[in-house]
């Protein structure tokens, strides 16, 4: 069974940076999609980020131009570089593995605030 472990979440001022990392084993990772989703209080769950095998990204919306996913296949890890943090953005954040069902793990989440 795959093993995913967020770390970096914290407290952070608006307009503050923090950069998420997510390591992951027991799965081949370099083959997997790689995503960030995040659930708020009260919100629907929602993807962030994604970065598929070949290095393609796609972002929401509401975080483009401020977030960045990358991924470092030799240390097996995934990436979430969020600037110019806004309370909104404030949520636990996941990392999600995923292949062709049932392939599909996540990782069980860090706290990001965003608060003055």
């Amino acid at each position: 069974q795959a093993q995913l472990v967020e770390s970096g979440g914290g407290l952070v001022q608006p307009g503050g940076s923090l950069r998420l990392s997510c390591a992951v084993s027991r799965i081949l990772f370099s083959i997997y999609t790689m995503g960030w989703y995040r659930q708020a209080p009260g919100k629907q769950h929602e993807l962030v980020a994604s970065i598929t095998s070949g290095g393609s990204t796609a972002y929401a919306d509401s975080v483009k131009g401020r977030f960045t996913i990358s991924r470092d296949n030799a240390k097996n890890t995934v990436y979430l570089q969020m600037n110019s943090l806004q309370p909104e953005d404030t949520a636990v954040y996941y990392c999600n593995a995923r292949l062709d069902p049932p392939n599909d793990y996540w990782g069980q989440g860090t706290q990001v605030t965003v608060s003055s």
